[in-house]
């Protein structure tokens, strides 16, 4: 049969992505990329409520994405919703008028369902190896935590406390004051308590960070080095720990002009990945993971997966 153009969007708190692929699951062609910082929670995620400007920016990216799979032809869709959508009173409204718009069906999906996808992405990168390893993907509403090998899923685990959530509550004062990090570190605490009986119990020697900051912390000490890295050409980077260290370190203490002159990281994750930094680092120190890797796939790339593997 002929490839059929599939599209993916991921639909998260700051960022609306849309990936069109074809091909087969575990080799597919990307056709067309595109993220827009939509910033979704801005001015209200730990209110529960999608703030009228970022329900219009909503609502714009996915015009534009409409428009998208109409120039590239794209014979299936699946737009999938997170945690600000799913957490927001005005949720629901936002899905209705996006479908009223474009006709575009939102599918609202659980967090474990989420955790699941971000699994099946993460395993088609081939960075799981038969060790166990702690999967943690930072989004802007939730963080999934994912204990698991390249045979299958032994916990997962989707809690709100993705780093707009933890921006809000904690970083107000740039830089993040000390006294806010010992507050962050013991709100981390009580929200983490079965993660860290899982970890006990399943002895993760990995962590690897899904997309996202780990991202711009790759680009970042790749760009430092006097090195060209293509984010598109990259399904799995293993960070030097030294070099991640130092990085986290500096980003923690860092000014938001300093951040913002830092090559490497994306406008919409100039503040965010304060408190990404943080969560890497407790997550490292609480766990003992000095073995980091980076998989640029992660929830989009699990649908497009199982999109495709439905199309053979």
């Amino acid at each position: 049969m002929d490839n059929k153009r599939v599209a993916v969007m991921d639909l998260g708190t700051n960022t609306f992505h849309l990936l069109i692929a074809e091909g087969p699951a575990d080799n597919f062609t990307t056709i067309f990329k595109a993220t827009e910082a939509v910033k979704l929670g801005e001015g209200g995620i730990n209110k529960g409520i999608i703030q009228p400007a970022a329900f219009a920016r909503g609502l714009a990216a996915m015009q534009y994405f409409q428009d998208q799979l109409l120039e590239h032809r794209v014979a299936d869709v699946k737009a999938i919703a997170t945690s600000a959508i799913r957490s927001a009173a005005n949720g629901q409204d936002f899905i209705d008028q996006v479908a009223e718009k474009t006709g575009i069906q939102i599918e609202l999906i659980s967090g474990d369902q989420e955790a699941g996808y971000i699994y099946r992405g993460i395993d088609a990168s081939g960075c799981l190896t038969d060790d166990n390893a702690l999967i943690m993907d930072i989004g802007g509403g939730s963080v999934e935590f994912i204990i698991a090998n390249n045979d299958e899923v032994l916990w997962k685990q989707s809690i709100e406390i993705g780093a707009a959530r933890l921006m809000d509550k904690f970083h107000q004062t740039d830089p993040i004051p000390v006294a806010s990090i010992k507050e962050l570190t013991r709100y981390l605490d009580g929200k983490l308590t079965e993660l860290f009986a899982a970890a006990l119990k399943y002895k993760p020697t990995t962590l690897v960070g899904s997309s996202g900051a780990f991202e711009s912390f790759a680009e970042v000490i790749e760009l430092k080095r006097g090195r060209k890295f293509n984010l598109d050409q990259t399904k799995v980077y293993e960070f030097d720990t030294d070099d991640l260290l130092d990085l986290i370190e500096l980003l923690i203490k860092s000014t938001h002009a300093l951040r913002a002159s830092i090559k490497g990281i994306i406008p919409v994750r100039v503040d965010m990945v304060v408190v990404a930094s943080l969560l890497t680092i407790y997550m490292m120190q609480k766990l003992g993971l000095t073995d980091v890797t980076l998989s640029t796939y992660s929830l989009k790339e699990g649908v497009l997966a199982q999109m495709l593997t439905t199309l053979q």
